[in-house]
């Protein structure tokens, strides 16, 4: 008895000390940056927008990662660059290990995207509607499905591709899933404008998604 008792001790310690076990603390691979940039929906392009994901990452500690931002773009007589497109293939999970998507499908049909798991980069919760100041409009520039605008439109929905803090207007999602009756975490609305106060006005402030695309 007492060595089927050792055996048994010594298999729970080698389970214990396995990949499969180790495998369930999963790292960080979504967040919403914390705070903006400070210059409206000028994030210096989608270079300057990802630098900025990766240096938030950096700074609350995962590292070796590749830090895409969700954006989208647009370029004049044909489509711009899709924000599905960068973020690589999923799973992603939030700060605090809790899945968001299993995948791309996953991520534009049904992902874990509510106020309570749509966390920033330190695990804490975005302000939403409800909250002062609201802040729930998220910079995407994107459709539904997560790509860039058809050419037909010829709209700005960009910010003139990340680098305009002045006129024109950004497409936004809503990661709580609440306001004027469209529930989209990522297409719910335009912006009033491209400055900080224009992006305030609509209840945002400059935040967007980023996504881990190792």
């Amino acid at each position: 008895m007492k060595i089927t008792r050792a055996i048994a001790s010594a298999g729970m310690l080698l389970l214990m000390s396995s990949p499969l076990v180790a495998a369930e603390d999963h790292p960080m691979g979504y967040f919403i940056t914390s705070v903006g940039m400070g210059q409206g929906a000028n994030l210096g392009g989608l270079d300057g927008a990802d630098a900025y994901c990766t240096k938030l990452a950096e700074a609350a500690g995962s590292t070796g990662r590749t830090w895409r931002a969700y954006l989208s773009t647009q370029e004049e007589g044909k489509r711009g660059i899709s924000a599905r497109n960068r973020i690589g293939l999923g799973p992603w999970y939030n700060a605090n290990g809790v899945l968001i998507a299993s995948d791309l499908d996953e991520l534009h049909l049904n992902p874990n995207i509510v106020l309570r798991t749509a966390l920033d980069e330190n695990g804490n919760r975005v302000k939403g509607r409800g909250d002062g100041p609201n802040e729930h409009d998220i910079l995407t520039g994107s459709m539904a499905d997560g790509t860039a605008y058809f050419p037909r439109d010829t709209d700005d929905h960009t910010c003139s591709n990340w680098t305009n803090a002045s006129e024109g207007s950004a497409q936004v999602g809503h990661h709580d899933r609440h306001g004027g009756g469209n529930t989209s975490w990522n297409s719910a609305h335009g912006s009033r404008g491209c400055s900080q106060e224009n992006l305030q006005g609509t209840g945002g402030a400059g935040l967007f998604y980023c996504f881990a695309a190792d």
